[in-house]
């Protein structure tokens, strides 16, 4: 099983269905479009230094216990899951929404655009813990925790002026290296369930914002 299907199979889908008013299945099938898709996103920012420095800012706010067994739904701050996303994609945001709601099966438009804001602070919180544990191989950070998994002042991923503080986490290989680890593992693995002629949110992300970014958006 690969990280994503992991990460997903922690999700609570009967849960997040009911609290979107969504089928279980449809809910299952969006999330796995919509996190790759993030990934995907996040992978774009962090190939630029400036894109990675923001984004290592950001997980400080992001407790990492959040992508820890099964997820506790009422910890995701919604408002910073949207600004997160706004931050990833960017103007591009509504193509990838209306991209990502046409992979097919029950995945719809509408949906994507409920899922993601849940799932953009669990991704940031699961990418923490990646980095906690050293990444791709690297040393682990020590990272202070504040409390809560809200954005910090001053935008989800800021620009590349602020400080970094002592408690970013550690430079352990590139966070662009570590998400594409993922990202790749994801596509070799034999047991996905998805058909192989649907595209993946990781592919339709680097269609979309491959050139757009160039080395990252700020």
């Amino acid at each position: 099983m690969s990280e994503i299907d992991d990460l997903i199979s922690q999700l609570p889908t009967q849960r997040l269905a009911e609290q979107l008013d969504e089928d279980p299945e449809a809910v299952d099938q969006a999330a796995r479009a919509a996190l790759p898709a993030l990934l995907g996103g996040l992978q774009a920012n962090a190939m630029d230094p400036g894109g990675e420095a923001s984004i290592r800012r950001a997980l400080q706010d992001h407790d990492p216990s959040l992508a820890q067994g099964e997820i506790d739904v009422d910890r995701v701050d919604t408002a910073d899951g949207q600004a997160i996303s706004s931050n990833i994609f960017g103007p591009q945001e509504d193509e990838v929404v209306s991209r990502l709601g046409g992979v097919g099966g029950q995945v719809s438009s509408g949906l994507i655009k409920k899922l993601i804001p849940i799932l953009a602070p669990i991704v940031l919180s699961y990418l923490m813990g990646k980095l906690q544990q050293g990444g791709a191989g690297g040393s682990t950070p020590q990272a202070s925790q504040g409390p809560g998994q809200g954005a910090r002042e001053g935008g989800v991923l800021p620009g590349p002026d602020g400080p970094r503080g002592q408690g970013s986490p550690a430079d352990d290989g590139g966070l662009a290296d570590i998400l594409g680890s993922i990202l790749s593992e994801r596509q070799s693995d034999p047991q996905r369930s998805e058909p192989r002629q649907v595209p993946s949110g990781g592919d339709i992300i680097g269609d979309i914002l491959g050139g757009l970014l160039g080395g990252g958006r700020r």
